[in-house]
């Protein structure tokens, strides 16, 4: 079979600057916005005719940041301690044969920037800079399935911490990226192999957050500008 090669229609744009601390999944922190600038071959307003009209969108996009590895048939999700392997295309893992990634968002608005008619949405889980391949609508006679069956995803479906951030820190972070970097603590962004009382570092906008976690409870020690 003829292989074929596709390229970006898109990049996003955010505050995730690092993979450490991106939520696990679209919509675990619906106060994030990002912003998808399409490259210049794509920059015509008739291509988003009508997108306004759906209030969710699919993303297509590129694991650009996962090193390519020879095929792998089983990987080791997170969510499972990291030692359980389950098949390749029963996960999410980025190591795919092909690194495509899925990303529902909603869709805030198209806003008329210098870069063309670019998309604000909310919800990504994407690095910023990622490439995006392609944008569908979300259908939800046609998504929506009432009667699915998540598997081993949902043991963790339901998990999040309290977050506890010192007002004085709290004050760093600009008024409208707060609710975001809660959600995205609230989500718990270490590995769910390690549950200890270690001090970790996450990239947030032009800020480094630590914080450490007892029992269910993450405590933001310091916010500093990078």
């Amino acid at each position: 079979m003829e292989k074929q090669t596709i390229a970006p229609v898109a990049y996003i744009r955010n505050d995730f600057k690092e993979k450490f601390g991106i939520p696990r999944q679209s919509g675990r922190a619906p106060s994030l916005v990002s912003r998808i600038v399409f490259e210049q071959e794509y920059r015509n307003d008739d291509a988003l005719r009508g997108i306004e009209g759906f209030s969710h969108l699919w993303l297509l996009f590129s694991f650009s940041q996962t090193p390519e590895k020879k095929f792998s048939p089983t990987v080791r999700p997170p969510r499972l301690g990291g030692n359980e392997r389950v098949g390749v295309f029963a996960s999410r893992s980025p190591f795919r044969p092909n690194r495509i990634g899925l990303s529902c968002v909603k869709l805030l608005k198209v806003e008329k920037t210098a870069d063309g008619s670019v998309l604000l949405v909310s919800g990504a889980d994407l690095l910023d800079g990622t490439p995006i391949f392609d944008i569908k609508p979300y259908l939800p006679f046609a998504d929506c399935k009432t009667d699915a069956v998540g598997g081993y995803a949902t043991i963790h479906e339901n998990d999040g911490l309290q977050v506890i951030i010192p007002e004085t820190l709290l004050q760093k972070i600009p008024q409208d990226k707060r609710d975001g970097l809660i959600e995205c603590l609230a989500d718990d962004p270490r590995p769910s192999y390690q549950d200890d009382e270690r001090v970790y570092g996450m990239r947030f906008a032009e800020f480094e957050v630590k914080f450490s976690v007892t029992a269910n409870t993450l405590t933001v020690a310091s916010i500093e500008k990078v």
